[in-house]
């Protein structure tokens, strides 16, 4: 079975494999591969797809899964909604993204109703659980993947949140932190794929980070990395989520800009969104202002420009720190696409010494607000080798 989950892994994450590529990334033999092969073809979780192009040989037959062999219940929460999609082997949704407001600190935003939106999820789709191979969840906070534990929220005495969920849904679930879960979105289909040491930015209600590093998903020792947020580099006297003061996430994230924007028309600024804010949704509301940057609007620019510079400081840090052959830019505000790209790279100019900085690109993730979705569907992938797939 161990074969197996390995061969279904490796054509998840690379679409097309010859016999010989799964030879040599399961670390089996050519004829072992062979066989397993051919059993998962039989079983029809595996189909060949033609002849790889000739390289003066035979041609090699390619395989790639079905994309109805498995499916994944994909979660991607964050502080105020969570969205639910069940995704194909071809990491293709299978169905509407379904989205419910389920804000962190609300006294009814529980591990029983989390399980019980996903349950009835599920229930919908019309897919049987069997047909399943797993709950990938990203979620905000201090997340520990390998004991499936959230230590900031959904509290679960005497066992993880990914037990619980598992027990409750009758699914083996993985959770990770959101911004990790971006980038391994982005290590395994994004612009981290090309890339050694790369570094992921999620702009989003916080400032969040991930990070590949010697061509390694990276998560720390607990697996605690990344709370780029929460760099004190401010003397702002601005309370973070986290409790401290003057962390990066008060100057930057778009909560920030939500509420800027709001000052800034209650003090008579001209720009379109006059009428859009302020909104009681945060949701539409960051929409609403990177919408009217991408449209032009002087004011909106400004706002993701001064915000692009802050967080142009931080990866300043960053930069001296790691050297960083990439800076990805991903998550909810990276829909803005370029115009976070030059006041980032004006304050690097200010802020980095010039040898470090000389190599390092700035690029918007081509992933867009999908990206914690498809992390969610490939931690379940990533689980493989420990969790048992329905094989």
């Amino acid at each position: 079975m161990i074969y197996k989950r390995k061969i279904i892994k490796e054509l998840y994450f690379a679409g097309n494999l010859s016999c010989l590529d799964i030879s040599d990334r399961t670390s089996t033999s050519l004829p072992l591969a062979t066989k397993m092969l051919g059993q998962l073809v039989e079983e029809k979780y595996v189909t060949p797809t033609g002849y790889a192009p000739s390289t003066g040989g035979r041609r090699a037959q390619s395989y790639s899964l079905r994309p109805e062999s498995f499916y994944i219940v994909s979660v991607a929460m964050d502080q105020y909604f969570t969205r639910i999609v069940m995704m194909d082997m071809h990491r293709k949704q299978v169905t509407p993204v379904a989205k419910f407001a389920f804000p962190q600190t609300a006294k009814d935003s529980t591990p029983e109703r989390l399980a019980a939106l996903i349950r009835e999820f599920i229930l919908e789709s019309g897919i049987a659980s069997t047909h399943i191979a797993g709950i990938g969840i990203g979620m905000p906070g201090f997340v520990d993947s390998r004991e499936g534990i959230n230590y900031s929220f959904l509290d679960t005495p005497g066992k993880g949140i990914a037990r619980y969920l598992t027990e409750h849904t009758g699914i083996q679930t993985f959770i990770e932190n959101d911004s990790r879960l971006i980038a391994l979105a982005e290590f395994r289909f994004g612009i981290a794929r090309r890339s050694s040491n790369v570094l992921v930015i999620n702009l989003g209600w916080g400032v969040g980070l991930g990070m590949i590093l010697n061509g390694e998903y990276f998560r720390g020792h607990n697996g605690f990395a990344g709370e780029f947020s929460h760099l004190p580099i401010y003397s702002n006297n601005k309370l973070c989520s986290c409790g401290k003061s003057g962390c990066l996430e008060t100057e930057a994230s778009l909560l920030e800009l939500i509420a800027k924007a709001e000052e800034g028309i209650r003090n008579g600024s001209l720009t379109s969104l006059s009428t859009q804010l302020p909104a009681k949704d945060p949701d539409r509301a960051a929409q609403a202002i990177l919408a009217a940057a991408k449209a032009g609007d002087k004011f909106a620019v400004g706002l993701l420009s001064e915000a692009g510079y802050t967080i142009g400081r931080g990866i300043a840090i960053l930069i001296h720190l790691l050297n960083p052959e990439t800076i990805v830019l991903s998550g909810r505000g990276a829909t803005a696409g370029k115009i976070w790209q030059a006041p980032i790279q004006q304050a690097l100019n200010e802020h980095c010494i010039p040898r470090l900085a000389a190599n390092t690109q700035i690029e918007i993730s081509t992933l867009g607000n999908d990206a914690e979705l498809i992390g969610a569907a490939a931690l379940v992938v990533e689980g493989c080798y420990s969790a048992a797939l329905p094989v």
